[in-house]
């Protein structure tokens, strides 16, 4: 018979100074930022509504959950067990109950059912509590509530628009007539063009009855499982929108081929797929020739929520760093009361805090036709600003933990992982920043608003002023404009976010940002604040308990 060591061998020893796990909080109740901008902004009503979220959210199911729908990814299943074509996508069962907790909450509706004005903000705050629970599902949410505006086009759109806006989830692979609740879907990209769609080559040919016929190969087509696709292809009258369903109106499966699916960086509980068109039925959405006037409105949508997305992660590596630095002793002392960690820690809850004031009054001005001006320019500016500091951000929010942050047992390398995706998706730093000159070129009242916005907060501090003057001298010099376009977005933004900082953020934060970010010798790293900060005002934002 073996020897058996007695358990005492290995029980070692004590496990001390580690962290509690961070689980079973609010993500709404603990955030004074979020509530305070949802009040502001026009979204005071939906609190209740992000109450509820935010608690069903913090709880350890859903972070199990999250953890399981990324470790388990998405697998095609391209033949049924006959040898039939099915092309579907096979999902674990965590997917599927995030994406019913997301939709029952009315992320992807709210903006366009809200039977009051502030639809767009109290969206954006469900939004940025999601991507902080798991950023995969927010893909399909996005392009489901972006859809709306341009399935408004759709000949039969009343009753499109009743399927997608019902807070049901139904993930059944069966015709959407049939089904409780829908989600859509986007397909644009090709391999010759990406963003270049106008080089696209897919073709359109009209059959009767409304319907068209499409043959031609999408090279990234997220969420496959959608219901159906808003896409692009070329009839004799040029470009034209077009809704591709999953199922044709008979019943059998509409050709929808899925080539393979994309083995992603991160975005990993959310299948992407190159998708071939060979006889595959769809209706036209929009004018024949003017596709892109259409699906721009979708797009106009889906990049608010690709600055919140970045918003929104901030905030979760903020709340993993100062949790665990809150409870970490080294040298000692708590990290939290180390000098430069606490400089580290307030640099990201200053990051954090910038961007979500930011995204909230972008989001306002989607909810108020006259700032349509300021909401193309200033979506831009938000997407293109977050996005670049977000990696960044959260690669110094996992540096707080250590090789504890590095390990896949943390959720920081999923959130690492997750954050270059929202600067790619709807139009790469480049495409955007084009994107901003074109709005400043062809709509002055872009500029003249944003101007204005600057303006409410001329007084309130000195470092400020002097930056928005920097400004107008850029603006003014038009040599070299698109080489320039990524300084001047970033300025631009910057500017924005100052402005709303000393409106209406603590103090101690807008100080920081102001002596920070305003200053051209400032190197942009996280944990060089200038001293004279007050770190506890500012850190104290991002605890979430004791």
């Amino acid at each position: 018979m073996p020897h058996r060591l007695p358990i005492s061998v290995f029980d070692s020893h004590e496990v001390t100074n580690q962290p509690p796990p961070l689980a079973d909080y609010n993500l709404f109740d603990t955030d004074p930022i979020l509530g305070s901008a949802m009040a502001r902004e026009g979204a005071g009503w939906a609190a209740q509504k992000l109450y509820d979220f935010g608690a069903a959210l913090g709880t350890a199911h859903v972070v199990e959950l999250a953890e399981a729908a990324n470790r388990h990814a998405p697998e095609l299943r391209a033949f049924d067990r006959y040898g039939q074509r099915i092309d579907e996508v096979s999902y674990h069962p965590a997917y599927h109950e995030l994406m019913r907790l997301a939709k029952s909450h009315e992320v992807h509706s709210i903006a366009w059912t809200a039977a009051t004005p502030g639809g767009h903000v109290a969206h954006m705050g469900l939004e940025y509590l999601l991507v902080q629970a798991e950023a995969g599902v927010c893909c399909p949410i996005t392009m489901t509530y972006a859809a709306v505006p341009a399935l408004a086009h759709h000949p039969q759109a009343d009753e499109w628009l009743r399927r997608v806006t019902v807070p049901a989830y139904d993930a059944r692979s069966i015709p959407a007539a049939e089904k409780t609740g829908l989600t859509i879907g986007m397909a644009m990209t090709e391999k010759q063009g990406g963003s270049d769609v106008r080089s696209n080559t897919t073709k359109a040919r009209a059959i009767g009855n409304g319907w068209f016929e499409l043959t031609g190969h999408k090279w990234f087509c997220s969420a496959p499982m959608s219901d159906a696709f808003l896409t692009l292809a070329y009839t004799e009258a040029g470009l034209s929108c077009f809704l591709l369903p999953r199922w044709r109106p008979d019943g059998s499966r509409n050709p929808f081929f899925i080539q393979r699916l994309k083995d992603k960086l991160g975005d990993r509980s959310n299948a992407s797929a190159e998708i071939e068109y060979k006889g595959s039925w769809a209706e036209l959405v929009g004018e024949e020739g003017h596709g892109v006037r259409t699906i721009i409105e979708m797009v106009h949508h889906t990049r608010l929520d690709t600055a919140v997305a970045a918003a929104g992660m901030m905030r979760a590596g903020v709340v993993q760093a100062v949790h665990h630095a809150s409870h970490r002793t080294a040298f000692q002392k708590k990290l939290i009361d180390q000098p430069l960690m606490r400089n580290v820690l307030a640099d990201l809850v200053v990051e954090w805090v910038a961007a979500t004031v930011l995204v909230a009054r972008v989001a306002a001005s989607y909810d108020n036709e006259a700032a349509a001006p300021f909401a193309r320019l200033a979506v831009a500016l938000a997407k293109y600003r977050l996005n670049k500091r977000l990696p960044a951000h959260v690669c110094e929010a996992l540096e707080c933990h250590g090789g504890a942050g590095y390990v896949e047992d943390s959720p920081l390398p999923r959130l690492y992982r997750q954050a270059p995706v929202n600067g790619i998706w709807e139009g790469s730093g480049n495409v955007i920043c084009l994107d901003m000159l074109r709005s400043l070129e062809r709509e002055p009242a872009c500029l003249d608003m944003l101007l204005v916005e600057l303006a409410a907060a001329r007084g309130g501090d000195k470092r400020f002023d002097a930056a928005m003057d920097r400004l107008k001298d850029d603006l003014r010099n038009g040599a070299d404009r698109q080489a320039q376009a990524r300084r001047l977005a970033g300025a631009m933004a910057a500017a924005l976010q100052a402005s709303l900082l000393v409106r209406f953020a603590p103090p101690a934060v807008a100080d920081a940002f102001c002596a920070s970010r305003l200053d051209g010798d400032w190197g942009g790293a996280y944990g060089t604040l200038p001293g004279g900060i007050a770190f506890d005002d500012i850190i104290r934002l991002g605890m979430v308990g004791a």
